[in-house]
């Protein structure tokens, strides 16, 4: 193949399809709740961060791993449509793809339930790097394991950072944390190595410990929090009518990496992510409310923002 010239972002991980329904409340096991709405996205961490990235304007490139059936249709056609390359994107027939239902409650909250299908994973072997000779970043997720570690691996020797978006704690995360260079976690990732009531400080403390030069948690409404070479960073997040918190930490990750592509500190790409995503939270599905360059700017100039609690 060919190599793909003017790529700067590749992404490795997860795409879905969800289907989101709307429900005044969350019912109690063994109970029921009518919807009075259902809506049928893509959505997924690494593919959504790429479409993020994609709709702000950056070349990018999305590995994972989908079938033939529906819903893989679907994640294929989705990502072409938003300016995606799929070029690498592995389509194994006969095989089930990932899917989730998404349960919306009161301000936006939601509740998750999702399969990953039959698909196979990508290994390894389907990982070559060397076909994005323009790349700059490598964002991964972290599902996959053995691919991640290999495409760290090629990433730094390279020369292309690799950020992570770490939501749980798995078999090879530790060894894979080692080869990250800006870890963006979730607010439970670090619980297996601190427990779950310690302060979020230790908990940045012990992830950078594992090796990244960057470390920064998402708090959903309450913000983000940094550790890096500009020390210790606090970002509240921005005020928005929220409908639907589905996939703000996907598209966190996304915006926090335009800006890195520029250059620019720590503190911005967090005060830029966190602006992002709160738009992203204003419509309904995980990339149902991704900004344009001039929205997210515009937000970030308003001041709008919410107490922090941390």
């Amino acid at each position: 193949m060919e190599p793909l010239r003017g790529i700067e972002v590749v992404g490795l991980g997860q795409a879905c399809v969800d289907y989101l329904g709307m429900v005044p409340v969350f019912p109690h096991e063994d109970g029921k709740v009518e919807l009075a709405e259902i809506h049928t996205f893509c959505g997924g961490p690494a593919s959504t961060a790429m479409v993020t990235l994609a709709t702000l304007g950056i070349r990018t490139s999305f590995l994972g791993s989908i079938s033939d059936d529906h819903f893989g249709k679907k994640i294929l056609e989705n990502l072409r449509q938003k300016g995606v390359d799929t070029t690498c994107l592995k389509v194994r027939p006969g095989y089930s793809s990932q899917f989730a239902f998404i349960a919306i409650s009161g301000g936006g909250r939601r509740t998750i339930f999702w399969h990953r299908g039959s698909v196979p994973p990508l290994s390894a072997q389907d990982v070559d790097l060397r076909l994005f000779p323009d790349s700059r970043v490598l964002h991964m997720d972290g599902l996959m394991i053995q691919a991640c570690l290999e495409a760290a691996r090629q990433a730094k020797s390279m020369g292309i950072k690799v950020v992570m978006d770490a939501g749980t704690w798995r078999e090879g995360s530790r060894e894979l944390c080692s080869t990250v260079d800006i870890l963006i976690a979730s607010e439970t990732f670090a619980a297996p190595l601190v427990g779950e009531d310690a302060p979020v400080q230790k908990a940045l403390e012990a992830l950078k410990s594992l090796g990244p030069e960057v470390v920064v948690i998402t708090l959903g409404s309450r913000g983000s929090v940094g550790l890096g070479p500009e020390g210790l960073v606090m970002q509240a997040a921005y005020r928005v009518d929220a409908v639907d918190t589905t996939g703000a930490g996907d598209v966190y990750h996304g915006a926090y990496i335009y800006p890195m592509l520029q250059g620019k500190s720590m503190e911005y790409c967090m005060r830029f992510a966190s602006a992002a995503a709160a738009l992203n939270c204003t419509a309904i599905g995980a990339q149902g409310g991704i900004p344009r360059l001039r929205q997210v700017e515009e937000l970030m100039n308003s001041g709008g923002l919410l107490p922090q609690a941390i």
